[in-house]
């Protein structure tokens, strides 16, 4: 065993706690700081400025425009969670004859959903209200104008990590966790799925609004019109700026939300393996070492600044440099305190955040006008929209292999270090997953951070266009550009920093159901959740038909669901241009600038759609892998040595996941790398705006826009939603 020596504090506080109280309650606490520093940041930035009242009215349209979407869709999504939740609690009754199982199940559905809904709305709150204080501030200060920002998208970042936190850790003491730690964590999976729930609706709702705005407002506006981006003549700007909003404030922060909260709970309960070596501290560890996390992203966020002929992203990346190694400390104390100070563990952790950086850069080379891709893109605008489409389609096929061989290298890696940790008493495998597990909890120890600069975007894209429309001066609009341009490259790499974290969260969360398989195995065994984990053999045979035709539906559901997520978006577009079509039409005096176009129509026709569409393709997922985990268990016959309904699910979220990952590397790159070759163009390259390679970068950047929006993001979403709603199901398919 590799232990180093424990300071005399940690060893100290192991004295005081041998059950894991101290632990959960410093968790708690920091849990509750962070909030309290969230509530600081959004004090700080509503003291802010708040601009003319030209700028004013534009920022109330946008903000009554959001909430009015947000309130209406949080609306369908209650409606839904609670169907759910009476769907969980009667499954679980009838399915296990368990009630007072099926009422925690089902607490933790409720409090997940009602968390998740609370991180998104808070987040976006902040920042309707952020982007008129950072425009004004842009009229004075490049930095405080970046500081206010950065302050408000870290309310989302704070209060997303901080909830999940706090939520996990309440079950867990609500349900007697402290005493009963190695059954406790399985009673509150639901809390990850409840999350991943309202996180999809949230991204899907989100995505279809923004995307369908965004490309009705460009080509009419752009292409047809010929009149510039946030133009205030064009009748859709509004609702394009309120997308931003509600897709990458409300639906990001939804998404991170669930992905931090089913680590949180997987990770717990691969932590049961392990028991017989670390006691209650294995299931405490992904709570303390989390907890760690925020406070390292706190001090980030404030050492945040910049000069004013400095280039913004690299004062947010020193932010991001003090956050990782700040994290990394955290993570070793994490270690020391609660891992025996296992060197292997240690490094399995740093795997996870070397991944996180490797995402980063793998996505700034397939989305930055800088290298090569892009350029490519750029250049085949030249010979019209067709070759844009087939070289962006080409790059996006290409951006699928680095970041697969990273996910490969970490789950390798992190998986032998865990075997290697030398655990007596535990099972190699056993170790090894506790070893992938680690390497997620590293990944996803900057979330915090991560999730500021994603919010970061929305905001400075809504300060320029805020700026822009209330005709502002021009050395205003190049401060705010300068913004928004970090604010495009921030909300790339927060894509690829999402897919990655959810590839090996998912394997982390796959690995949690094939635990839970054992547990309930067990059960029917009489045996202690320790033991079915050490003593039954759980095997995924492809070979198996059902097996087989498992697998294969998985694979399907990745692409139906992106059809009708893209198709979402390309109707509510159509209804959006027409009614474009028809303002410009009806009244001349919108392009001459002598009248005012009707926003509000364009708002309510995005709503409709959006709310409307999202409904099918949210409820697939949920329904999917549990129709077929019941239908299949009947097929299992005498000779299987595993439950075939179990093991045809397994392979469903087996493959539905990798399926799933390499199509949203495919739509967020591609989506990307067709955005920024539009934008170089827009620099003055191969004729500039206006010309007919600019019209073909527009076409390019429509077709990549639902994509690295709407689809991609989502399945982000899907396929964690996959990992929670099998791990709530799963003693219905034996």
């Amino acid at each position: 065993m590799y232990v180093f020596d424990m300071s005399a504090w940690s060893v100290l506080l192991q004295a005081v706690d041998e059950g894991g109280q101290t632990y959960l309650f410093v968790t708690l606490g920091i849990s509750v700081l962070s909030l309290g520093v969230a509530a600081f940041f959004s004090k700080y930035v509503l003291s802010q400025d708040s601009g003319t009242p030209a700028m004013q009215r534009i920022s109330n349209a946008i903000k009554a425009g959001a909430e009015a979407f947000l309130r209406r869709q949080n609306q369908t999504i209650l409606i839904l969670a609670v169907v759910s939740a009476v769907i969980v609690f009667v499954a679980y009754s009838a399915g296990t004859g368990d009630t007072t199982l099926a009422t925690r199940m089902t607490i933790s559905f409720i409090v997940g959903a009602a968390c998740s809904l609370a991180a998104g709305f808070s987040g976006m709150w902040v920042s309707i209200r952020t982007n008129i204080r950072t425009a004004s501030a842009a009229r004075s200060s490049l930095n405080k104008a970046l500081q206010i920002a950065l302050r408000g998208g870290a309310v989302t970042g704070l209060s997303v990590v901080a909830l999940s936190l706090l939520g996990v850790g309440v079950l867990f003491l609500a349900f007697g966790g402290l005493d009963d730690p190695k059954t406790v964590p399985s009673q509150i999976v639901a809390f990850g799925f409840g999350a991943s729930f309202v996180a999809l609706f949230a991204q899907l709702g989100g995505g279809i609004y923004t995307k369908a705005a965004d490309v009705g407002a460009d080509l009419v506006g752009k292409v047809e019109a010929g009149i510039p981006e946030d133009d205030p003549r064009n009748p859709a700007v509004i609702a394009d700026l309120v997308g931003d909003n509600v897709g990458d404030c409300a639906g990001r922060g939804a998404d991170l939300f669930e992905s931090t909260a089913a680590e949180n709970i997987g990770a717990m309960i691969l932590g049961v393996s392990l028991y017989p070596v670390f006691g209650v501290k294995g299931v405490m560890f992904p709570l303390l070492a989390r907890a760690f996390g925020l406070i390292a992203s706190i001090v980030g966020v404030f050492v945040v600044s910049t000069k004013e002929d400095e280039d913004p992203m690299n004062a947010l990346n020193r932010g991001y440099y003090v956050t990782t190694l700040l994290a990394m400390a955290g993570f070793y104390a994490a270690v020391q305190i609660l891992l025996q100070g296992n060197l292997m563990l240690f490094l399995a952790g740093v795997i996870g955040i070397v991944t996180s950086f490797a995402f980063v850069y793998i996505t700034q080379y397939y989305t930055e006008y800088k290298y090569r891709p892009v350029k490519e893109i750029a250049e085949s605008c030249k010979t019209g929209p067709a070759t844009t489409i087939i070289t962006g389609f080409a790059v996006g096929l290409e951006c699928t292999a680095l970041p697969v061989l990273v996910i490969s290298a970490a789950i390798m890696g992190s998986y032998y270090l865990g075997v290697a940790a030398g655990l007596p008493g535990v099972s190699p495998e056993a170790a090894g997953l506790y070893g992938t597990a680690i390497a997620t909890m590293g990944m996803l120890s900057t979330a915090a951070y991560i999730l500021a600069m994603d919010t970061f975007g929305p905001i400075t894209d809504n300060a320029g266009g805020i700026i822009e429309m209330s005709k502002q001066p021009q050395e205003i609009r190049e401060r705010t550009d300068r913004l928004d341009s970090v604010g495009n490259t921030t909300k790339a790499l927060t894509k690829g920093y999402a897919i990655g974290s959810a590839a090996l969260a998912a394997f982390l969360l796959f690995s949690a159901y094939i635990d839970e398989v054992k547990i309930a195995l067990g059960k029917m065994q009489n045996m202690a959740p320790e033991d079915a984990l050490r003593n039954i053999k759980f095997t995924i045979d492809i070979g198996n038909v059902p097996v087989f035709v498992g697998a294969l539906l998985g694979a399907m559901l990745v692409f139906l669901f992106s059809a009708f997520a893209i198709r979402a978006v390309g109707q509510a577009a159509q209804t959006v241009i027409e009614e474009v079509r028809r303002q410009f039409r009806a009244n001349p005096g919108i392009m001459q600038g002598s009248s005012d176009p009707d926003y509000g129509t364009c708002v309510d026709i995005v709503t409709k759609g959006a709310l409307k569409a999202m409904v099918l393709p949210g409820i697939l997922p949920v329904v999917s892998p549990v129709l077929v985990g019941v239908i299949f268990r009947n097929f299992s016959t005498a000779h299987d040595t595993t439950p075939v309904g179990a093991s045809s699910v397994a392979a469903f979220l087996m493959v539905g996941t990798i399926s799933g990952i390499l199509l949203a590397l495919l739509m967020n790159n591609g989506g990307g790398a067709w955005d920024n070759a539009k934008k170089y163009i827009e620099t003055g390259m191969f004729g500039g705006k206006r010309s007919d390679a600019h019209k073909a970068s527009v076409v390019g950047d429509t077709v990549g826009d639902p994509f690295k929006d709407t689809a991609g993001p989502s399945i982000h979403v899907l396929i964690k939603l996959l990992s929670t709603i099998t791990l709530v199901a799963a003693p219905l398919f034996i």
